[in-house]
């Protein structure tokens, strides 16, 4: 699976915004988020369709989670939102 691209971030645009006013984030390069010095969340695409990667709550592995459609995208923020205030 690689790295999303930029027309794929285009898609992910209204979702990006939502991310970038989260405080606690840094988007280093458009789509790739770091927490402190870490990396924390980045995007990826596939046939299969868009994929977002969050580091989990105790700062390992990574939790993969598809923002192809509205559902994923809810998920991704809300489960963003509270690994930040964690």
């Amino acid at each position: 699976m690689k790295h999303a691209g930029e027309h794929a971030l285009d898609q992910l645009e209204p979702l990006l915004g939502e991310l970038r006013a989260l405080p606690g984030m840094v988007e280093k390069k458009r789509g790739v988020f770091y927490r402190r010095s870490k990396a924390f969340l980045h995007f990826h695409e596939d046939p299969k369709g868009l994929f977002a990667d969050l580091r989990d709550a105790a700062g390992g592995d990574f939790d993969r989670f598809d923002v192809t459609g509205e559902p994923g995208r809810a998920a991704l923020v809300a489960t963003t939102r509270a690994r930040l205030t964690a």
